[in-house]
């Protein structure tokens, strides 16, 4: 076989590129996004503002319930796994974070915010995407993962992109199921190989072997972490064993549907109490489960708009504007929501502004969601290209890194 041909056997067998894996102390960001707009008022609550109370009068988290974080705020009870994290400082908020989207519809906002743009600014891609295009001579086959069946709009462009539902998913397809015959004849051939071929090569083999080395094996998370018997942190316990194993992971991305409440909402419990009991379980476990690799990891919790400020007839919430974003992680400056309380008195069309343009009212954009992204993007992963990313965009500081 001419080395051409064993070039391309091996690009199609391991359906990856010819790239090296990333140094050990590669850092990852973990991307969730809380599909269907979640009400992050009845989450991080104002305690403080009286309104609050008059707005949502069964809905609202009594000042008894909830955990208090300052002399403002409070947690919803269920978020009492996270308060550890949060007193520690690896838990940091940031309040009134949005897109300038006037329309209102899911599926816009979640579009225009995974592809990093203003309303109505199309850019080519995800902004993940972008990101891993300008590292795309040091990415690996694993650099990007999303847990689910399919890759995420925010990864769309990417060198590569894994959408898998577990580790035992990663393996060589060969007939017979013999990959280590199939791996041990790939490794002596590209052994004889020279240059940057030959080294691709053995380091892609590397890589398989490691993830080989998981499929199948009893995983015990560190720390003493349980995860929940949920999907939601299944996919954390599997982002952490991809992370643990060292395999060149950069991005992983990870859903929790299920948050528009336009319908018996509920408080402490109900529809809402019950999906923010999966969200902080699921992290407390991955946070734990991380233990020594937590300066490595930064996990941004977003969704695609809030809820409005005040409840409905059906004992819900309708969409609205600005919600509070979740970072977690070693180098996240914890302990501490980010950001000015912009109150609950919502814009009418003559105080509207570039960020909250006529259209659905709620809790006033006052950060733009860019800004949080560049920041973990130039503070965390350490990357210089913004413009690459966010075309002909000013961040605004926030001070969360």
């Amino acid at each position: 076989m001419s080395n051409t041909s064993r070039r391309a056997f091996v690009r199609k067998l391991l359906l990856a590129p010819e790239t090296a894996i990333a140094p050990a102390g590669e850092r990852t960001l973990v991307c969730i996004f809380l599909r269907g707009a979640a009400d992050t008022l009845n989450m991080v609550v104002p305690r403080g503002d009286d309104e609050y109370y008059r707005l949502r009068p069964t809905l609202a988290i009594a000042a008894s319930d909830g955990l208090r974080l300052d002399d403002f705020y409070a947690f919803h009870p269920n978020l009492a796994p996270l308060l550890p994290a949060f007193n520690e400082g690896r838990l940091g908020i940031v309040q009134a974070v949005g897109t300038d989207n006037p329309t209102g519809s899911h599926f816009e906002a979640q579009d225009q915010m995974e592809h990093g743009e203003s309303y109505g600014h199309l850019i080519g891609g995800g902004w993940l995407g972008r990101y891993l295009r300008t590292r795309s001579a040091e990415v690996t086959p694993l650099s990007a993962v999303t847990i689910g069946s399919s890759i995420p709009e925010s990864l769309r462009g990417a060198p590569t992109a894994s959408a898998i539902e577990s580790i035992e998913e990663l393996q060589i397809k060969t007939p017979g199921n013999d990959a280590a015959a199939v791996s041990s004849i790939l490794s002596a051939m590209y052994s004889a190989e020279v240059g940057m071929v030959g080294q691709a090569g053995k380091a892609t083999l590397d890589l398989l072997w490691r993830v080989e080395s998981l499929r199948g094996a009893a995983y015990s998370p560190e720390g003493g972490a349980v995860y929940l018997d949920d999907d939601f942190s299944h996919g954390l316990r599997e982002i952490a064993r991809l992370i643990k194993a060292q395999v060149g992971l950069e991005v992983a991305c990870l859903d929790l549907g299920g948050w528009d409440t336009h319908f018996f909402q509920g408080s402490t419990s109900g529809l809402q109490a019950a999906l923010i009991q999966q969200l902080a379980g699921g992290l407390a476990a991955f946070d734990r489960d991380l233990g020594a690799q937590r300066n490595r990891v930064t996990t941004l919790v977003l969704t695609e708009f809030g809820r409005r400020t005040y409840e409905n007839s059906s004992l819900g919430t309708d969409h609205g504007r600005g919600f509070a974003l979740f970072a977690l992680g070693g180098m996240v400056k914890g302990g501490k929501i980010h950001g000015q309380w912009p109150g609950l008195v919502e814009e009418s069309s003559s105080q509207t502004d570039s960020l909250n343009p006529v259209g659905p009212s709620g809790l006033k954009v006052l950060i733009d969601y860019r800004s949080v992204l560049s920041e973990v993007l130039t503070k965390f992963l350490g990357h210089r290209e913004l413009n690459q990313v966010f075309p002909n965009f000013n961040p605004q500081p926030v001070d969360l890194i």
